[in-house]
């Protein structure tokens, strides 16, 4: 397991990096909810009440913040995440 401190804009989050057996499990953390890759389940983030966007294919945390959003729990579409932008561009919003 790795955890990162990532410098954004406005702020830091913390991205925390566990390698699997077939691909690595990544999640990176702002103040107000967090971007995650496709082992997570967006549809218990919902159900929770997360404010969670999916971003797919990466392997890296750099990756995560490069990555486009491809789907979004209603808390995070009311902060302003939106398909398409970027895992970085998320997380300022989630600052």
């Amino acid at each position: 397991m790795s955890t990162e401190l990532i410098k954004l804009d406005n702020g830091y989050a913390l991205g925390i990096k566990i390698d699997m057996y077939n691909a690595p499990l990544i999640l990176i953390k702002a103040h107000k909810g967090f971007i995650m890759c496709g082992y997570l389940n967006l549809e218990t983030s919902e159900t929770l009440g997360d404010v969670a966007a999916v971003v797919k294919n990466v392997n890296s945390f750099n990756d995560m913040l490069t990555a486009p959003v491809i789907s979004f729990t209603s808390s995070a579409h009311k902060l302003g995440v939106k398909e398409g932008i970027t895992g970085k561009q998320a997380l300022e919003l989630l600052c």
